[in-house]
């Protein structure tokens, strides 16, 4: 097909390379500036608020453009992948001067560097310190699926086994910033309902490329071995999610593909199994708003570093099943709290130490720089340190928990790196290495060489101008610089006149005339010009080269250096959860294989702190044992009495024992829960088409579907959404599938007062209510939960406190009235005749129709005007004691 010859050799250029990444806004390199156009330059301008305009013309029509300069490129990313977008990154791969070599209208050659995704993302600007960044592909084989997950920031790769009914629980403990899914299993109405609430993170790949015998290929040749068999025995799932996932790292960073640690098989029983909507009614990572801040992570995180907050978080989100694990986990905490002075050395060395991993992964891209190096160097300098402080502290190794003790020698000895790389760079490096000055004087020779060089001549500048001043008897000549002219003699116009005329015109040629100043030059100056040039050029130049041989040394101990960083962050956790255990009175539960659940003064993290923070009140505990017969609680009382709070405390207790931590009580025997379920609290679902209610009852389904005897189940008010016979029964047969078919161990609370007549025909059932109070016809709220039923629900004492207006809650305590009295049967209809309409009208004019208060005939019958000070005062006893009595 011929060149349209409207189209500019650029223009051909860019409409070409970005025919090869249509779904990506193409950032195309122009000098200083990255270019957008046509529809990547309205999208671009609309989500980063930036001006279009336009360049050119194509068929006849103005080309949109718009603009974001290269130093601040990171910024306009960021926001564009939180919106989103896909950004393709479009560099010059060629100096201008070689281009025109090819012709005076020669573009400059340019190509695709690497696309920006939101889960191949490396830039420190870009991600939270805090926060994993997970690339998922999800693989399928037959019926078995896999999960193949990679942080490209931190070098972590693992294989997640999956299966159809917990799927969508392992996306919502990855939380992937990006999803890879074959395109043809949207033909799966299963998948396709797990996957709907990823959808936004999604990223749709051919089905060829999730190819289970590519991916074995993929994987050998990534880490250079000719069998598997070392790693795990991979299924085929595994092997074509894993495949995919290597093609689009390949592909998205153009072959320079991050170093990752050898992919680890995870057991896909080896962690408390919690779905989406768990997670979100237990607020584990996120509150229901979104907001980090208030979530149980923000709550019990007392990391020092980022990598120890990612592990936490992941321990968090992944709760262990295996009761040795754990309980080494908690031997680790254990040891650290009685250590007070070893814990404080840990955390202060921790507190220096930067973040290594992702300061390792640019450099294995090619996009890290002298700060990365410093880094590296840094953390391995708080390894050896960390090493040297535990080794003096035991006795002997033996003292050692088992965790701490392999720990240890992940810590590595990196002595000799840590030499050649305080040799080599400076205290406080420049963060791009094209700004050179990041090595160490006396490290490398020429380097020193061209150095001296370069800063002698600047002195023969400065030496150079002075002579020219004696020379020309003008002291206010100054040799100066600037990216046009170089160095340069600078005068007033005044005292130029004399240089451009007579001997000094054979000396001083004329370079420019501006209107507050004339520029010259000289032939010594131009010499010594050149010299300083060559000599700033082939220092930059030999630095570039000495960082290239820097990454390279450390990438050759990238293993190495990755368990240090693995190791440091376990070490964060263990002392970060020490000082949780200390500053919060948590204490070390009891976990094993049993199905016991005995919690004594349990409190809830969340609520504690903040009722510590705001109002400085005490959390008031509560015990909670579901073991033997009493496996299911079935609690009543009104609302704001304190159920949902309660309801959640235990199973945060849970989450917490199993990630390895101490828990909030004042003591806990916890056999594993193997499945956790949360139902407290819903709201519609408008993107799915559900209602309330609806919500509510597909929650309850998955429940009495997955729960099995080591599961904990916590259920408030089912059945409330709909009618109030149809919500008792649904709640009633809830209950008997709970104790007669799960076997859970469940804590389900309700107002159905009629429930409480289960106990009579199931043995595990238990009855316990929360205490409340009356007092002058309001009801206070004690947040204590006792045995037996409630003999109430309080719901207009609560409706009264919420604000409802006095009418309201008469009427409402008449119609209580009436149907507590009434006789079986229709009492709506008894209600229609006892209490017609007109009466709610009377209700509220009671108080006008019945004559004056008693207070309003005392204030009557006084006239302010005339009242001495002494009678005023009388008076407002009077007012007052009658105020009193009513």
């Amino acid at each position: 097909m011929a060149a349209d010859p409207a189209v500019t050799p650029m223009m051909a250029q860019y409409l070409e390379i970005k025919a090869t990444c249509p779904e990506s806004l193409l950032f195309y390199r122009m000098g200083d500036f990255y270019e957008l156009f046509f529809d990547d330059a309205e999208k671009a301008s609309r989500a980063l608020d930036i001006t279009l305009t336009k360049r050119g013309k194509l068929n006849g029509e103005d080309i949109p453009m718009a603009g974001v300069p290269v130093h601040a490129s990171e910024m306009y990313l960021s926001r564009l992948i939180k919106k989103s977008f896909k950004v393709a990154v479009c560099e010059q791969t060629e100096d201008p001067a070689e281009a025109k070599k090819r012709g005076s209208k020669s573009v400059v050659r340019r190509e695709i560097v690497r696309l920006v995704t939101p889960g191949t993302l490396t830039e420190e600007n870009l991600l939270d310190p805090r926060t994993h960044n997970y690339l998922v592909a999800l693989g399928r084989a037959q019926k078995d699926l896999s999960l193949a997950v990679a942080d490209m920031s931190t070098g972590e790769f693992f294989i997640l086994p999956t299966k159809y009914g917990r799927l969508d629980a392992d996306l919502a403990r990855l939380q992937p910033g990006e999803l890879l899914v074959p395109d043809d299993l949207s033909n799966d109405p299963v998948i396709a309902q797990a996957l709907f609430d990823w959808r936004p993170v999604i990223s749709p790949l051919g089905s060829s490329h999730f190819d289970s015998s590519y991916g074995s290929r993929f994987l050998k040749t990534l880490f250079d071995v000719s069998t598997l068999d070392g790693f795990a025995a991979f299924t085929r799932a595994d092997l074509a999610a894993a495949g995919a996932l290597i093609y689009y790292l390949d592909d998205t960073q153009k072959g320079k593909l991050p170093k990752l640690f050898p992919p680890r098989r995870l057991s896909i029983d080896s962690t408390m199994m919690i779905d989406a909507a768990t997670r979100r009614s237990l607020e584990l990572v996120r509150t229901q708003n979104g907001e980090t801040a208030g979530s149980l992570l923000a709550t019990i995180d007392r990391t020092v570093t980022g990598a120890g907050a990612r592990l936490l978080a992941k321990r968090l989100s992944a709760p262990l099943t295996d009761p040795v694990r754990i309980n080494e986990r908690l031997d680790c905490v254990d040891y650290m709290l009685a250590r007070n002075a070893l814990r404080v050395d840990i955390r202060t060395i921790l507190g220096n130490t930067p973040d290594i991993e992702r300061a390792l992964a640019r450099l294995s891209l090619g996009r890290g720089g002298p700060r990365d190096l410093a880094a590296i160097r840094a953390g391995l300098k708080s390894a050896q340190a960390l090493e040297a402080r535990l080794r003096a502290t035991a006795s002997s190794l033996e003292d050692l928990p088992m965790q701490i003790e392999n720990t240890l020698e992940d810590l590595g000895n990196h002595g000799a790196l840590i030499a050649h790389l305080e040799k080599a760079l400076v205290d406080e490096p420049p963060l791009l290495a094209r700004d050179g000055g990041f090595i160490a004087k006396g490290y490398n020779s020429n380097l020193d060489e061209y150095r001296s060089l370069r800063d002698d001549s600047r002195r023969l500048i400065a030496a150079l101008e002075g002579r020219y001043q004696s020379e020309t008897e003008i002291n206010a000549l100054k040799i100066r610089h600037n990216n046009v002219l170089g160095y340069h003699i600078d005068v007033s116009p005044k005292n130029a006149e004399k240089m451009l005329s007579g001997p000094l015109s054979e000396t001083f040629i004329h370079r420019q005339t501006l209107a507050s100043s004339t520029r010259f030059s000289t032939s010594e100056l131009s010499r010594l010009a050149g010299k300083i040039s060559e000599a700033a050029d082939r220092a930059l130049s030999l630095e570039a080269e000495l960082f290239a041989e820097l990454a390279a040394l450390i990438l050759k101990s990238s293993e190495t250096i990755l368990l240090s960083a693995e190791a440091l962050a376990f070490f964060d956790v263990a002392t970060a959860c020490a000082v949780l255990a200390e500053e919060d009175r948590h204490v070390r539960p009891e976990v094993d294989d049993s199905q016991n659940f005995d919690i004594k003064g349990g409190r809830h993290p969340i609520v504690e702190k903040a009722l510590m923070k705001n109002d400085n009140k005490p959390f008031v505990s509560n015990d909670c044992d579901l073991s033997g017969d009493d496996r299911l609680w079935l609690i009543t009382g009104p609302n704001m009495a304190g159920k949902s709070t309660f309801l959640r405390q235990n199973a945060l207790i849970a989450i917490m024992a199993q990630m390895g931590a101490f828990v909030p009580a004042d003591s806990a025997i916890i056999g594993v829960v193997d499945r956790l379920f949360s139902r407290v609290g819903a709201s519609d679902d408008l993107a799915h088409g559900r209602s309330t209610f609806m919500v509510e009852m597909v929650e309850t389904a998955a429940i009495l579907n997955q729960a099995g005897p080591k599961s904990l189940v916590i259920l408030d008010e089912i059945g409330r959404g709909t009618a109030t016979y149809d919500g008792l029964s649904i709640a009633w047969a809830a209950v008997e599938h709970l104790h007669n078919i799960n076997q859970s161990r469940a804590l389900f609370a309700t107002h159905y007062h009629e429930l409480t007549a289960l106990k009579e025909t199931l043995d595990s059932v238990s009855l316990r209510s929360m205490k409340v109070r009356e007092w002058k016809g309001d009801v206070v709220f004690l947040h204590e939960v006792a045995a037996g039923a409630a003999d109430r629900s309080y719901g207009i004492q609560v409706a009264k406190l919420a604000g409802l207006p006095a009418a309201v809650i008469n009427r409402a305590r008449q119609v209580l009235g009436h149907l507590e009295n009434s006789d079986k049967g229709d009492k709506a209809h008894g209600l229609i005749h006892d209490l017609p309409l007109f009466q709610q009208v009377s209700a509220i004019h009671e108080s006008i129709d019945s004559g004056p208060s008693e207070l309003e005939a005392l204030l009557a019958g006084v006239t302010p005007d005339e009242l001495t000070p002494k009678e005023a005062l009388e008076i407002l006893y009077k007012l007052k004691e009658t105020a009193e009595k009513r």
